[in-house]
């Protein structure tokens, strides 16, 4: 549940419950677009929503440097040869991990529109692969010397879901890999683009993740929205038993 994850739990705002695929996708009793009738209610209809609704840099975690992804997927200043990034949308981490000279990434995330302005956006790269699909049901079909997510399992408010995304990661990760995740602190936002969230500290990150990685190096960061606002996260880069 929620206390386990933090000291500060806030008291949520009501959201109503549907089922999609195998577990239950809560959506708030207010939405961004008003009348709750008219949104889509899938998981992947509500991100591509998101996308089409608002330009990249129209979103609270728009962000131009992704400094802190790429610290911690540096070990000894160098960066792995194989990335995926779930819950990557319009992200521009995969222009640095290409800049960076890694040669082969995958982008996954929900929306499918996300991911088309991407790839458009870097000319149909060769090595930049997609995925369009849900982590916690997604069965990986290879694995990757990292795991990079920023702001996707603070979404999972359901214990149940966090498993499942625990299990995907280890299964995506090689031996001596590593994953990368960023997700908002005890003290940060309760909600994001409309939708409750699951805040963290690092000793939550830490026991979700644990049987399968072991703790490297701790993140901070204060992500500043486009409109100024202040966002702090927690951050883990764990290495793959």
């Amino acid at each position: 549940g929620v206390s386990d994850m933090c000291d500060l739990v806030p008291r949520r705002r009501p959201v109503h419950a549907v089922t999609v695929g195998a577990g239950p996708f809560r959506l708030p009793s207010y939405t961004p677009w008003g009348i709750l009738s008219i949104v889509r209610t899938t998981r992947h209809g509500y991100w591509d929503e998101v996308y089409t609704s608002k330009r990249a840099d129209e979103v609270s975690w728009f962000q131009r440097e992704p400094v802190q992804s790429m610290d911690l997927l540096r070990r000894d200043g160098r960066l792995p040869a194989s990335v995926i990034d779930v819950g990557a949308g319009e992200s521009v981490l995969v222009d640095h991990l290409l800049d960076g000279g890694v040669e082969d990434v995958t982008l996954l995330d929900v929306s499918g529109e996300a991911l088309q302005r991407t790839v458009e956006r870097l000319g149909n790269p060769p090595s930049v692969h997609t995925v369009v699909a849900d982590v916690t049901t997604w069965r990986p079909e290879r694995q990757y010397a990292a795991w990079h997510d920023r702001a996707v399992l603070h979404f999972l408010t359901d214990e149940a879901e966090r498993q499942a995304y625990a299990r995907v990661a280890a299964a995506a990760v090689q031996p001596g890999g590593s994953a990368v995740i960023g997700v908002f602190a005890c003290d940060g936002p309760d909600s994001c683009s409309g939708l409750p969230v699951q805040r963290f500290d690092a000793d939550g990150l830490v026991a979700l993740l644990g049987d399968d990685f072991e703790l490297e190096r701790l993140g901070d960061e204060h992500h500043l929205t486009p409109w100024g606002g202040d966002q702090h996260f927690v951050w883990v880069a764990m290495r793959r038993r």
